[in-house]
């Protein structure tokens, strides 16, 4: 069977396209930025500030298009797009001029503001260049250039990191600049125009989340499913960094420097491969494997396939926080794909079944919920959480302190260590394997299973004893 697309279907995949390149392109390397050593480019935030900007801001990303949907329907697509990517493109370019927590943050929620007005608006357009025969390719393909997109646009990134993390944020900024061009080509869908004035749009967008809100068996299935993006958002805000804090990366940096010289020299340094790298293994499995995972569960009902994703997902993410062995993180990883290609597509799908029939749009509209709850709370885990049993240069301070050792606190992380391994007379080497088997920083893992754990068995409980036993579904 042939399917045919409008032309904007396809100009909206690829501004979707080079979104996620720019959007990808910083956010994988933004914990490790926020974090990481002066010396190197980052900032030395705490990882509970780290925890609060990607937490929150990246919360709010999600939970702003709701209103921001009203704002594209009452002016237009085209315009706010422009305005989006103008947002986009300048935030990019005076993010890294902010070194304080509070400046860091501010322009972390002005480029979550230009993300929140563009997401509603690109799901609209494909939706709206798409039939019901078509929807299904469609949106496949539309994840397609969202999945290829997050695993490029590192792969770019990464390239100049080494000469300055501002250039990061400078590429971010010209690749969002294209789609200012793209846009020429952008034709508005037909919509119905909304004379409703914008205050009572915004007002009946709050009497929505009350009636969303006032049902407490779908507020309870968006909790169980926020404990599922908890865990899965631990990918972005916690993972890069801690391979970078404790994963000794050689034996994956010697393996490329003999096969593949061009990756080792340009994703590694000083004999070990960039965090960030490793981390994007995950996209590329999802790029691989989507297509058979996809069939496999297609015909599992949404909650079998949620349930066995889930606790697969949530097995993967704990094994990639327990050790130190690079080449065992990476299988983790692919553990960890595979739970979130079959638990994420079906969310959507579930939540559809379980809204009674008068309310399916309004449920499907406000699906968001749990993504935004799942950053926030993510923010937690990988902020305070992380910082008091994991964070390397934390467990670090104790260790000197306890030891009653001067620290001299003018001394950026990298100088920090290199000084206190000299102290404690062990080579770098062996101070890190010490913290490790002292503190032992990889029982985050235990937190981060239970999170998943508890998502599995309270979805089981919930579709038991909530939607069986009540006939709202199925």
């Amino acid at each position: 069977m042939k399917y045919k697309f409008p032309r904007t279907f396809w100009v909206a995949n690829t501004i979707e396209l080079f979104e996620r390149f720019a959007w990808y392109g910083f956010f994988m390397l933004f914990a490790n930025y926020l974090t990481g050593s002066s010396d190197l480019g980052g900032l030395e935030f705490s990882q509970a500030q780290k925890g609060i900007i990607m937490g929150v801001g990246t919360g709010i990303l999600y939970f702003l298009p709701v209103i921001t949907g009203s704002i594209a329907d009452k002016y237009g697509y085209k315009r706010v797009l422009m305005l989006a990517f103008s947002i986009y493109t300048s935030a990019f370019i005076l993010l890294p001029m902010f070194h304080s927590f509070v400046g860091v943050f501010s322009m972390y929620l002005y480029l979550a503001l230009g993300a929140a007005l563009f997401k509603p608006i690109i799901s609209a357009t494909i939706a709206k260049t798409t039939t019901e025969k078509t929807s299904s390719i469609g949106f496949g393909i539309f994840y397609m250039m969202v999945n290829f997109g997050a695993f490029i646009g590192p792969m770019l990134t990464l390239l100049f990191r080494g000469a300055s993390y501002n250039m990061v944020f400078y590429i971010s900024a010209g690749i969002i600049s294209i789609n200012f061009i793209l846009l020429f080509f952008y034709k508005e869908p037909e919509r119905e125009p909304n004379k409703t004035p914008f205050g009572a749009s915004l007002k009946q967008v709050f009497i929505n989340i009350g009636l969303v809100i006032k049902d407490l068996k779908f507020v309870i299935f968006l909790l169980i499913v926020a404990g599922f993006w908890t865990m899965y958002n631990q990918l972005f805000f916690t993972l890069p960094v801690f391979i970078s804090q404790w994963v000794d990366t050689a034996s994956l940096y010697h393996f490329f420097h003999i096969t593949i010289p061009f990756i080792a020299e340009n994703y590694g340094d000083h004999g070990q491969m960039d965090a960030e790298f490793i981390t994007n293994f995950d996209a590329l499995f999802i790029i691989l494997f989507q297509i058979f995972i996809s069939s496999l569960v297609m015909r599992w009902r949404p909650l079998t396939s949620m349930i066995t994703g889930f606790i697969i997902s949530s097995f993967g993410m704990a094994l990639t926080l327990m050790t130190q062995n690079v080449l065992f993180i990476l299988f983790a990883l692919f553990v960890f794909s595979v739970g979130e290609m079959a638990a994420s597509p079906k969310i959507t799908e579930y939540i559809g079944r379980i809204a009674s029939s008068d309310k399916k749009a309004l449920y499907m509209g406000y699906s968001f919920i749990p993504v935004f709850l799942g950053n926030v709370f993510a923010g937690i885990i990988s902020g305070n959480v992380y910082q008091s049993m994991s964070d390397k240069h934390t467990l670090l301070v104790n260790e000197m302190t306890k030891r009653g050792l001067p620290i001299d606190e003018n001394l950026t992380h990298n100088a920090f260590f290199s000084h206190s391994a000299k102290a404690m007379g062990m080579t770098q080497q062996q101070l890190t394997d010490f913290l490790w088997t002292s503190y032992h920083p990889g029982r985050i893992w235990i937190i981060i299973f239970s999170i998943g754990l508890l998502a599995v068995v309270s979805l089981w409980l919930y579709n038991w004893y909530l939607i069986r036993k009540t006939s709202i579904s199925k």
